[in-house]
Formats: C-alpha cells, sequence, structure tokens
C-alpha cells in the first residue's frame, strides 16, 4: 500500500504555517485515536475545529457538522474517516480554502489525492498527524 507524503522539511513547514486544524470525525471518546491524536495537537498550541455532525462539543471547542459550517481559517483539514468519504471531505477542504488535506493512519484515496492536489493543497495520507509532529522534532508525540 502507497503512503503519501511530503519531504520531513516540508512536513516541519507546513507544522510551523498551521495554527488551526479541523479534524473531520473528532470524537469525544478518549480510546480513539479521533480523541487522542487532536487533544495532543491541541496541547501543542493548535487551534482545533472538531467536525462530526452526531456531537455539539469536542476538545472543549464546537462541533461542525461539516466543513463547510465553519467560518474561520481552516490550515489542514486532518481526516478519521472512511476512505470512501475521502473525495467528498476533499472537496469541502478545497471549498474552504484550507491549505493541506491529511488522512490519518489506514486511509488511502488516489481521487482524494487528485482532488487536492489539483487545488494545490498539500497532501498526506496514511500517516498520523501527530506521530509525524514528534518525528519532525516539534514535539514529544501523543500517547496511544
Amino acid at each position: 500500500m502507497k503512503k503519501t507524503r511530503p519531504s520531513l522539511a516540508d512536513i516541519r513547514r507546513l507544522y510551523r504555517k498551521t495554527s488551526t486544524i479541523a479534524v473531520v470525525g473528532a470524537s469525544p471518546d478518549p480510546s480513539k485515536r479521533a480523541q487522542v491524536i487532536p487533544a495532543y495537537l491541541q496541547s501543542q498550541g493548535y487551534r482545533i475545529i472538531p467536525v462530526n455532525p452526531t456531537h455539539e462539543e469536542v476538545f472543549g471547542e464546537h462541533c461542525y457538522p461539516t466543513l463547510t459550517e465553519i467560518s474561520e481559517r481552516v490550515d489542514i483539514v486532518d481526516v478519521f474517516r472512511p476512505a470512501s468519504e475521502a473525495p467528498g471531505i476533499a472537496h469541502q477542504a478545497v471549498a474552504i480554502g484550507a491549505r493541506a488535506l491529511w488522512l490519518q493512519v489506514g486511509i488511502v484515496s488516489d481521487e482524494a489525492e487528485h482532488i487536492a492536489r489539483d487545488a494545490g493543497l498539500v497532501f498526506v495520507e496514511d500517516h498520523c498527524i501527530g506521530q509525524m509532529h514528534a518525528m519532525a522534532g516539534l514535539g514529544p508525540g501523543p500517547d496511544h
């Protein structure tokens, strides 16, 4: 299975230019990676905007049903949803002007990649945004 990501230097630049991360599939359940990873990033100073239609609040933040309902700037869209949903999420990421689309470990989508890259977004798939933060030397990494 392919794993697409920019170079580590490009990843470092992306993190340094990022202040806001929208997390599609965010969860309030501390046993799920969709809670542990964004909570780690929040602890590292990033603003986390949860996106999940089944919750009103996650990480102490208002939870949006879709990306397109977010009214503020989003730098990275981090995805914890099945690969079959990735193309639709990619279209939404483009529509809101995100700079990057990041598909978590186990999520691979050629269609989402084409949508994101054609719109000029940085694209990462099948990598953990929290573990990459640690690999880039920017923090201790999430506990999971």
